[in-house]
């Protein structure tokens, strides 16, 4: 008997070679023992390593994965915007695929989701130091000044671990191309009267790869769609249409298992 409702997790990834296998091989191990239906959806993000291949390998032995392309690089606005769309399950999860957190921690998620009657939950980490003191101050920076510009007291709003019912992301239209999405999903579930509560993990730095998150590029895209988008953040209407997945998101390809492959 399932302990859990259905879940969604969604894995956005460029140029992931070295994380995508791990990755899905340990949301098998963890996912199966909360509950009978779960799917597991990496969008591949126009990487050019050997992402999409490993995935999509995956893909034709795995049935509860699914592996959407994007034709050009959408970044990790436009990835969030794609998995939260293409999650068909009652509750979603959001991870980034080199796993910065224990997925162990999931089961302990859902049941505050139940316990607290909550509509989604959101993680911050407990010890940030091996991540360096750049990064340290502009994460610092960042969340103080989403706090101070739309009064929330999220701790840490940018990391990638987010668990929601799916009422929350049906409510809303998410905007971001960048990094400012994690933002404008918590702000907009808030101000949307949405329970929104948090706790707190251990945090798993990337050891392989590089993450550009601390980019002074990805910096200056986050503040300038926090700019644009600040107005419609901090008071959002309802959607004009189910969310789906727009026009500019449809991706190249979409593998599930069997080998079968719709084009958009």
């Amino acid at each position: 008997m399932a302990k859990y409702p259905s879940i969604s997790l969604f894995l956005p990834a460029w140029n992931e070679e070295d994380y995508v296998e791990r990755a899905v091989g340990r949301a098998l191990e963890v996912l199966p023992q909360l509950t009978d239906d779960f799917e597991i959806i990496v969008v591949n993000d126009a990487s050019t390593d050997r992402t999409q291949e490993l995935a999509e390998a995956m893909a034709q032995r795995i049935p509860q994965l699914r592996v959407i392309t994007h034709p050009v690089n959408l970044k990790l606005g436009g990835a969030m915007r794609t998995g939260l769309a293409a999650s068909t399950k009652d509750i979603v999860v959001y991870s980034d695929i080199d796993l910065p957190w224990d997925l162990r921690e999931l089961e302990r998620s859902l049941h505050l989701l139940e316990y607290l009657e909550a509509d989604m939950i959101c993680a911050f980490r407990f010890d940030r130091t091996s991540e360096g003191p750049k990064r340290i101050v502009y994460s610092f920076v960042y969340n103080m000044l989403i706090r101070a510009l739309f009064d929330i007291q999220i701790k840490d709003v940018n990391f990638s671990f987010k668990v929601m019912h799916r009422r929350v992301l049906e409510s809303m239209e998410l905007k971001s191309q960048g990094s400012f999405i994690d933002a404008e999903l918590v702000v907009k579930a808030i101000r949307k009267g949405f329970r929104v509560f948090q706790m707190g993990v251990d945090y798993f730095p990337r050891t392989r790869g590089v993450s550009t998150l601390a980019s002074p590029s990805v910096i200056v895209k986050m503040v300038k769609e926090l700019v644009k988008l600040y107005p419609e953040t901090r008071t959002p209407t309802p959607p004009t249409q189910p969310v789906r997945l727009p026009p500019s998101v449809q991706p190249l390809r979409t593998v599930s298992s069997g080998g079968r492959t719709a084009r958009g």
